[in-house]
């Protein structure tokens, strides 16, 4: 009887020792540098709120943060490396509603599994988008881009984030109710597409009008409509989509962070805690406003359920714009 109780207590030593080494290692994290995937081209607008917010993060958490883009085909080879990484916190991504909600519908493999592959950090901002022209190209308005498009049926690009990107979704929605053939051009991010569609090489863009705010500001494009519930202060004669007859195409791009699947759950509370108090800061609000990037924040449960709704939303546009599986 003796031996049992020995070995009990000896058992009861070990699992506290366990116990205590775990939460030692919760507590300290993190204890060196993490990484945080970006799955766009550096430039675009939500790289910089990103970068912007990084010197904030890094001060809070006590490490460094370091940004890694990995741009290409719509989210999906950032979202990989991060499905595949060390579930540690010391890789982070950054996802986005192609990754997370209509990629599981436009593409019949994907090398992740958006349920399975990442644990939901939080959300962090929606972004306002703008569908511009060369300042070069004769059209003026929405009913002018569609009269144009449709008397040149091979003259009419718009840049998009590749397969299953939301770009690529509005010109299959476009070109159905239209009956018109624009062309669908990928890119790597909002800041290529706003260079290529200066410099006329496509001739439309829909992105965060926070990568055109400069070349609108110089006249180097014309915005003919903002996704937006009203008009902007900065551009009061644009109209919303609403307005110029877009509003059937129902779309509100999101950002938020996740960590790989199996991150344990401190340390996605910690990473959410500090994320949130980072895009609360005054700082970050006034450089957002002006980017016209709306914070969103929300818990990792909250994010949870949003990815949820959002994939059957996501869902019902894919249908809406008979878009195929690729």
């Amino acid at each position: 009887m003796q031996k049992t109780f020995q070995s009990i207590k000896t058992i009861s030593a070990v699992l506290s020792l366990m116990v205590g080494a775990f939460a030692s290692a919760q507590t300290a994290y993190p204890s060196k540098p993490i990484r945080l995937l970006v799955p766009i081209a550096a430039g675009s607008v939500t790289d910089v709120v990103l970068r912007a917010a990084v010197p904030l993060l890094s001060q809070r958490l006590g490490q460094p943060v370091v940004i890694e883009n990995r741009p290409g085909a719509s989210g999906v080879v950032g979202a990989e490396a991060c499905a595949k990484a060390s579930p540690d916190g010391y890789t982070i991504c950054a996802v986005y509603h192609s990754i997370m909600s209509f990629n599981p519908y436009t593409f019949d493999k994907l090398p992740y599994d958006p349920d399975k592959d990442f644990a939901p950090v939080g959300r962090l901002f929606f972004v306002t988008e703008g569908l511009v022209v060369p300042a070069a190209f004769p059209v003026n308005s929405v009913s002018e881009l569609k009269a144009y498009a449709l008397q040149h049926p091979n003259g009419v690009n718009l840049g998009t984030l590749g397969e299953g990107s939301l770009q690529e979704l509005l010109v299959a929605w476009l070109n159905r109710e239209w009956k018109t053939k624009i062309v669908g051009v990928p890119y790597k991010g909002g800041g290529p597409i706003a260079n290529a569609v200066t410099s006329g090489e496509i001739q439309m863009a829909q992105m965060g009008l926070g990568n055109f705010i400069g070349l609108l500001q110089g006249g180097q494009l014309r915005a003919i409509a903002i996704a937006a519930d009203k008009r902007s202060k900065l551009f009061p004669n644009v109209p919303t989509v609403q307005e110029a007859g877009l509003g059937g195409f129902p779309s509100r791009p999101w950002w938020g962070i996740a960590a790989p699947a199996g991150t344990a759950p401190p340390v996605v509370a910690r990473l959410n805690a500090e994320f949130n108090a980072v895009f609360r800061d005054p700082k970050m609000l006034e450089m957002m406003e002006a980017r016209y990037v709306e914070p969103a924040l929300t818990s990792s449960p909250e994010f949870t359920s949003f990815l949820k709704t959002d994939r059957e939303s996501a869902g019902v546009l894919v249908r809406l714009a008979n878009q195929t599986v690729r």
